[in-house]
């Protein structure tokens, strides 16, 4: 599966959770997630790999960061 095929999917699984979805294309941050999925008490950031691929040493640290500012991020693989 592609990762926009990947992306679409998990898209579409959070919508049918309540979400309001954001892809991100371009941001001020480099490594920052795809995907900004939103609800009045939630804000989940999400990174979508294939399989086959992995999170860059940026992502990784951008993922942290956002974690230690308490944020939910998941890393969804297809």
């Amino acid at each position: 599966m592609s990762e926009q095929k990947a992306q679409t999917k998990r898209i579409k699984e959070l919508e049918k959770e309540g979400y309001y979805v954001i892809k991100l294309m371009k941001t001020n941050r480099n490594g920052i997630p795809d995907i900004i999925a939103v609800k009045p008490d939630s804000v989940k950031f999400i990174e979508v790999k294939t399989k086959r691929n992995k999170t860059s040493p940026l992502q990784d640290y951008r993922i942290k960061e956002l974690r230690e500012l308490g944020f939910d991020v998941e890393v969804f693989q297809e």
